[in-house]
């Protein structure tokens, strides 16, 4: 295996109850170590209740790209006791523990520091303490306190004079009590920006045109709404919470209908209120765009863990039309597909849906988001008039499109079947070539898969052993390389449907073995394969107790996997 230089990784998790700010905490650590120059990627992790229960935030940071959690802290950040008991074991054998506790009354092996007691004294709530620690923290890791400073008052505004004062509070403590410092390399100071994979969903439908967006919220996609509703009037953009997620995809099909481009998202529960609706916007030929961030388990199974559990139900919904499914695997490709999926629905006037999941959806990371190549492409327009027919027949299939309110010209639909007109009727021959005129866009859309890349292929790109997988996956996929004894080629697929065979059958060519990840029980994704292609593949990774792989752990699988016996 030639060798590759991978830039060390350190890894810090802030862990405390629900309301102690583990999470903006580990992002402002995020924000700090951003400025000084490194890439991070966070996630977060919290139970399913609306108070209590333990909650952590892990950053990992680099000079390089940063893609996935690591197995082991460098250090741990204790809001509680639990904390530590809980994340004790995965430290490094030079790790440390900031623990906010009085220093004589503390477990052994932890740096204590009263930052309780120290917000309390300057009348501050008790949620600021985490300042104190993220002040020693600083220390450690020998980062500038005055940049620390900048991310308070660029997170809190006026509010940050408390979190400055603490985290001075916390610094000079640490300097004090002559806590370790780990020294981290030096890099090339740039301008970084930061989103979640929600987030960046959201930056690409907007990017591609969109402007009305409807939701109920249902974790792991309430934060699309919340982040749209709170950029709203910068973008210039329609926000609405309905009732319900049945409201949710009947006004979205309304919005399409009239003419804005709209999109909808939800999580499996929710989307399966909207299954009805979809079949209508599928023969109605109605362009919307449907995100499904799944959730782990079935049913409301596990709102707040990792899982892939609805490839097969996305791809089977009810109806024949043709189908568009997108997988991005990271927040980047979370925006290009975003814009992706808004242009592909307007230009083939039909619904496309993608595939997002917790892990994804909620994991915040460095990105250079892909602006200046996406732009809104045009749909098939029609100056209407007495003659216009919504459901022209066309070689491509995609009729020439026209809206309520224009000159002279009446725009019919229907979710029965119906003639060109937008008339209902339930004659065979017309039956017959409507049907088939709506999978005439299949050959369109094929064309978009191969032009846009319906499966991407990295790694060592001439190795026989090939990892096969979609979605979030990619993080611990891509940094498994750094622990691996052999190379291997990865092959990550994009477009579910329709499925590029073709070219997958290509890149497994030669290969002596191939495994297929899946974080579900029933190995949806190797399924969707040998239905597409014959191929079952016989090694497979399944993931589906709602934690998600770590890239050691796959190492360890793929090197006992890849090497010879």
């Amino acid at each position: 295996m030639p060798k590759t230089k991978f830039e060390p990784i350190f890894s810090v998790v802030v862990g405390g109850q629900a309301g102690d700010g583990a999470k903006e905490a580990t992002i402002n650590i995020g924000r700090l170590t951003a400025k000084h120059g490194f890439e991070f990627f966070l996630s977060v992790e919290y139970p399913s209740l609306i108070r209590g229960g333990h909650n952590f935030a892990q950053l990992n940071f680099s000079r390089g790209k940063v893609r996935s959690d690591m197995e082991k802290l460098d250090a741990l950040v204790a809001l509680n006791l639990e904390t530590i008991e809980k994340h004790k074991k995965d430290l490094k054998k030079d790790g440390i523990i900031l623990f906010d506790g009085e220093p004589e009354k503390s477990p052994a092996g932890v740096f204590a520091v009263p930052a309780g007691v120290w917000a309390k004294e300057l009348g501050a709530p008790p949620i600021t303490r985490a300042g104190v620690l993220l002040g020693a923290l600083c220390h450690h890791f020998d980062l500038k306190l005055e940049t620390l400073n900048q991310v308070f008052t660029e997170t809190f505004g006026d509010k940050a004079k408390v979190n400055i004062d603490l985290a001075k509070r916390g610094y000079e403590f640490a300097v004090e009590k002559k806590l370790k410092q780990k020294l981290l390399p030096k890099c090339k100071l740039s301008k970084r920006e930061w989103f979640d994979g929600n987030e960046a969903f959201s930056e690409g439908l907007v990017a591609a045109g969109m402007k009305n967006y409807f939701a109920y919220p249902m974790t792991p996609s309430s934060s699309i709404l919340h982040y749209l509703a709170k950029k709203s009037h910068d973008y210039k953009i329609k926000v609405v919470q309905p009732e319900n997620e049945i409201s949710v995809i009947n006004m979205a099909l309304g919005s399409a209908f009239a003419g804005a481009r709209t999109a909808v998202a939800s999580t499996g529960g929710g989307f399966a209120l909207m299954l009805e609706a979809m079949a209508f916007a599928g023969i109605a030929e109605l362009p919307i765009v449907v995100g499904d961030s799944q959730r782990a388990s079935t049913s409301t199974g596990v709102p707040t863990r990792v899982g892939q559990g609805d490839l097969d139900f996305v791809r089977n919904i009810p109806g024949e039309y043709p189908r568009v499914v997108l997988a991005p695997g990271d927040a980047e490709e979370s925006f290009v597909l975003a814009a992706d999926a808004m242009n592909l629905a307007w230009k083939y006037q039909t619904p496309v849906m993608v595939l997002l999941d917790k892990h994804l959806s909620e994991s915040v990371a460095t990105v250079e988001l892909a602006r200046k190549k996406v732009k809104i492409e045009n749909a098939k327009m029609s100056a209407g008039g007495v003659s216009y027919k919504r459901h022209a027949f066309t070689s491509d299939g995609v009729s020439p499109l026209a809206f309520p309110g224009m000159k002279n010209t009446v725009v019919k639909t229907t979710s029965y079947e119906h003639d060109e007109n937008g008339w209902i009727t339930d004659d065979p021959e017309t039956t017959k070539k409507m049907c088939e005129k709506r999978f005439l866009k299949e050959k369109g859309l094929v064309a978009e898969m191969k032009k846009r890349g319906g499966i991407k292929v990295w790694g060592d790109v001439k190795s026989k052993n090939v990892v096969v997988f979609y979605g979030s996956v990619k993080g611990a996929v891509a940094e498994s390389m750094r622990f691996m004894k052999k190379s291997f080629k990865a092959v990550q697929i994009i477009w579910l449907e329709p499925f590029c065979a073709e070219k997958f059958l290509q890149e497994i060519k030669g290969a002596k073995k191939i495994v297929c990840i899946d974080t579900n029980f029933t190995g949806q994704l190797n399924k969707l394969i040998a239905e597409k292609t014959g191929v079952m593949i016989k090694n497979n990774l399944r993931r589906y107790d709602s934690l998600g792989f770590k890239p050691e752990e796959l190492a360890v699988k793929f090197n006992k996997l890849f090497l010879p016996c």
